[in-house]
């Protein structure tokens, strides 16, 4: 029975009905106590006779409370009232979406974007406490007379009816009391994501679908998915397509490809988080309006036409059509060319290429170059170039994507991401897992359908292209501190690969060697001491790298040997630690490769900021320089910083207040130590000297005195932090492919020990300030995760990152954790009083700094001020021009024939 106005519940009065739902009652009320109108939400009598259900929702409404987000609608508090069991809302003025929708149809696209930017937020929000809508639709959005959007009933649903896992969908809030409660509308089965529909457990993908639902609504005025009754809908949801031609002209490309990937059915290759939904409508936002009838029409076409190659001006400049959501049919083969010619894509430094880990590939056919770049929210995806176009296009579902690599037939593009080996397909289509893959490194696609990638503990590896379980490639061994076998590239005819094995990291791999193995007796021999990334030319030549160059060597195919000298062909090719060289050859012999030379990724000039809890920083200082993993003093007043201008790499002595710089170390053109930390009472300074040794040192912080050794031995070496009592050192140590965190004595017998040895790295570790614990990040789960431990003796292990996470800090006092999700800083709570507890992290800010480039995440590019309140961190140089070109020579083959004879 519904409450008449005036009705008292508690200190509540009610002043009219305003709504009902499947989880009750909704009117508004009066709060006599603190004079404030609000929402009361009565639930149904059915739970007052179910204590245990009503101890859940009380548990859940507990947490629900917690959430505090502008685009949330609150929710006070649960109360009851002679025998009445209510929760107490916020009162938000202002229609539902669904209203609006139902009167108007569809909303100008600019305020649909205006409005699901909002939306994004808010479960960005509530995704990052660990809160699942399960019920988001157009009824439970409502935007004020002001504009703002506030999401209703957030959380609700699982307190309603629980943990969803294994439940029939009618059990849907909507569903489920639908058949009970007259009147009710049938709103949510259009909204339910396929796994709901089926019944399946949940996450905050669901609300990813859901969200993607409402976009399509108030774009275009009609749910996504419709039928006449429940049954017919949820078939819809579980088999259909939305009809993407309802969608306005005026759609961005973006906002199209955003829809699709929202509205993936397979949740692994859905978009993952919230929040890359609101940059994504942030960034249209702000763009201006780049023909969007143009690219309707374009994506409404069974196939866009090609612009005709005339020349290479228009090879160059050609820029007729902008691609349109991953539609990329391969170009055929192009006729030779009778002439050498090169040409340049420049980026800027914010817009600029990531080569870590391999990230350039060049299709078979030469008609399109894959790159990996990071977005301006410090995101790395995969974008693919057609070489009659000037436009690139990012590959949907590549987030994190590392070492593309191309089929041999050229119709298909992998990659690595999420802790997997990934393919796409050119012609269209979201990617698809092929296995699990923990290392970051690139591949080789052989003809016959057999993928060769490199693994964590020294393993190359082979799957078949429809994907299945691996199989170990028996390789050389290797050194002590020596690298793993990588880089693969499988000849001509499936019965061998090359690969390069050893070397050591430090010293760019210009120390490695290059490979040939039979994929049938398993025989291998060394072509080349002193060479990496090694390309088969078609024209009977092996390609590969050396010294931040690319040489050519004949070589013959049916024999797999080096048959005469090699020659340099290529000089200023970007070549980083691990040996990679960011090149690639087409089948017909043209080239593409990015300039630098070799280590040229250090050059990555920013500035320090002083950034506080809310992300408002604070310049220190007004120069840019090549700086990298600051290290704050134990009194926060001197800064050790990493500066690696003109080649020359030091540790520079920082005040903290004034910007002001003071040189620590002299080292020579290419050498140098890095990775600087603080001893406990401030007086000295250690770091590594791992650019072509493998050493740890110390010399006091004043500068007086010499430099002295602690440590020499085999495999890459960074110290990561001191005990508080100054007694032991914690130290990263990486060799065979993966690093392990060891300890030294920094008194008596300095004996190193190992403290954790696992195939998996182990990076960015930091002992807490009271010396018992140890935070560090793992990529154990496949992807960067950050742990607990206790030290220096081990034990249980927690997780504190959720959704991944990386180079960890403690704050000064031990009562915090923070990390960095991608440019996500996090914070966790801890307690350490009669064992350790972690709270559920929390978002600080979301701010593009620069991360770590030499040694990307095993150090932390930030550190935290005394006060728990700041952190130093690094701004990239955004005026700064990008030191690094894609560059493409067509038939650069002919270069190498004229140039390296074969003897044919």
């Amino acid at each position: 029975m519904a409450l008449a106005a005036g009705t008292h519940l508690g200190s509540y009065e009610v002043v009219a009905q305003i709504g009902a739902g499947g989880m009750g009652e909704v009117y508004k009320a009066h709060d006599t106590k603190l004079g404030r109108d609000v929402a009361i939400k009565v639930l149904p009598e059915t739970f007052a006779d179910d204590s245990e259900r009503l101890a859940r929702f009380q548990r859940e409404a507990k947490m629900l409370a917690a959430l505090n987000d502008p685009n949330i609608a609150t929710i006070h508090g649960l109360e009851h009232s002679d025998g009445t069991h209510y929760l107490v809302m916020e009162l938000v003025a202002g229609e539902t979406l669904a209203e609006r929708v139902n009167r108007d149809g569809a909303m100008p696209v600019e305020e649909a974007l205006k409005v699901a930017v909002q939306i994004a937020e808010a479960l960005e929000a509530a995704h990052e406490k660990g809160i699942i809508h399960r019920d988001l639709k157009p009824a439970n959005v409502k935007v004020t007379p002001e504009g703002k959007v506030k999401v209703l009933d957030f959380g609700l649903a699982k307190a309603f009816t629980g943990d969803g896992a294994g439940e029939d969908p009618s059990n849907s809030p909507t569903l489920s009391m639908a058949a009970t409660m007259h009147g009710v509308i049938l709103g949510t089965a259009a909204y339910m994501s396929p796994e709901q529909a089926r019944g399946k457990s949940v996450d905050k993908r669901t609300d990813i679908w859901a969200f993607g639902c409402v976009l399509y609504e108030i774009l275009t005025g009609k749910q996504a998915f419709q039928g006449e009754d429940i049954t017919d809908i949820l078939a819809s949801v579980v088999r259909a397509e939305p009809d993407w031609n309802r969608l306005p002209d005026k759609t961005a490309t973006s906002i199209r490809t955003l829809l699709q990937r929202c509205l993936q059915k397979d949740k692994t290759l859905r978009l993952q988080a919230a929040g890359d939904a609101r940059i994504e409508i942030h960034e249209a936002l702000a763009a201006p309006t780049a023909e969007p009838r143009v690219a309707a029409i374009a994506q409404r076409a069974a196939s866009w036409q090609r612009a005709t190659v005339l020349g290479l001006a228009a090879v160059v400049i050609a820029a007729l059509a902008t691609l349109v959501n991953w539609n990329l049919r391969p170009t055929p083969a192009s006729p030779a060319r009778s002439v050498v010619a090169r040409f340049t894509v420049a980026l800027r430094l914010n817009e600029g290429l990531d080569m870590s880990y391999g990230g350039l590939a060049f299709s078979p056919d030469g008609a399109y170059i894959a790159y990996t770049s990071r977005s301006s929210g410090g995101t790395r995806q995969l974008f693919l170039r057609p070489l009659d176009r000037s436009e690139a296009v990012a590959i949907p579902g590549s987030e994190g994507a590392t070492g593309p690599f191309f089929s041999a037939d050229g119709q298909w593009i992998a990659f690595t991401a999420d802790g997997k080996l990934k393919k796409a397909p050119l012609a269209g289509g979201t990617p698809i897992a092929l296995c699990d893959k923990s290392t970051a490194g690139t591949g080789s696609w052989s003809s016959d359908g057999t993928i060769f990638f490199p693994e964590t503990g020294d393993k190359l590896m082979r799957v078949q292209a429809a994907g299945g379980a691996p199989q170990v490639v028996a390789t050389a061994p290797i050194e002590s501190g020596e690298e793993s076998a990588r880089w693969p590239e499988a000849l001509p005819g499936g019965q061998a690969i090359l690969y390069v094995s050893g070397g050591t990291e430090a010293a760019f791999s210009d120390d490695s060697n290059i490979i040939v193995q039979s994929l049938k007796t398993g025989a291998r021999k060394t072509l080349v001491q002193g060479g990496t990334s090694p390309h088969y030319l078609s024209t009977g030549h092996l390609v590969y790298a050396q010294g931040g160059r690319v040489l050519a060597a004949p070589f013959d195919l049916r024999r797999l040997e080096v048959t005469g000298a090699a020659t340099p062909i290529l000089e200023d090719v970007w070549q980083g630690t691990g040996g990679y060289a960011a090149y690639g050859i087409s089948r017909d012999g043209s080239i593409a490769y990015v300039n630098g030379g070799r280590g040229a990724n250090r050059e990555l000039r920013a500035t320090l900021e002083w950034v506080d809890r809310a992300g408002v920083s604070r310049a220190l200082g007004d120069a840019s320089h090549a700086f990298q993993y600051p290290s704050l003093s134990p009194d926060g007043q001197r800064v050790a910083i990493w500066n690696g201008e003109n080649g020359i790499y030091d540790i520079w002595i920082a005040d903290a207040l004034r910007g002001s710089l003071t040189r620590l170390t002299f080292s020579n053109l290419g050498d140098g130590p890095v990775g600087a930390i603080w001893t406990p009472d401030g007086k000295r300074v250690i770091y590594a000297l791992t650019l072509n040794a493998f050493k740890l040192a110390w010399r006091a912080a004043d500068g007086t005195g010499a430099e002295e050794e602690l440590l020499s031995g085999s495999g890459r070496l960074l110290p990561m932090a001191c005990s508080p009592d100054g007694q032991l050192l914690l130290f990263y140590r990486r060799q065979a492919g993966h690093g392990d965190l060891w300890v030294l004595p920094l008194v008596g017998e300095r004996k190193a020990w190992p403290l954790i040895e696992s195939p998996f790295d182990k990076t960015a570790a930091q002992i807490s300030p009271d010396g018992h614990w140890l935070a560090y990040a793992s990529n154990e789960s496949m992807r960067q995760e950050v742990f607990v431990q206790p030290f220096p003796g081990l034990g249980g292990k927690w997780q504190i990152s959720s959704n991944g996470g990386a180079e960890p800090q403690w704050s000064r006092n031990g009562r915090q954790l923070f990390y960095l999700n991608g440019d996500k800083m996090m914070v966790a709570d801890v307690g350490t009083r009669g064992g350790f507890t972690a709270s559920a992290p929390r978002l600080l800010f979301d701010r593009p700094y620069a991360h770590g480039v030499i040694f990307a995440n095993e150090r932390a590019s930030y550190d935290v001020a005394p006060d728990g309140q700041h952190f130093l961190m690094l701004k990239a140089d955004q005026s700064q021009s990008s030191l690094l070109e894609l560059r493409v020579v067509l038939n650069w083959a002919q270069e190498v024939t004229r140039r390296v004879s074969t003897g044919k």
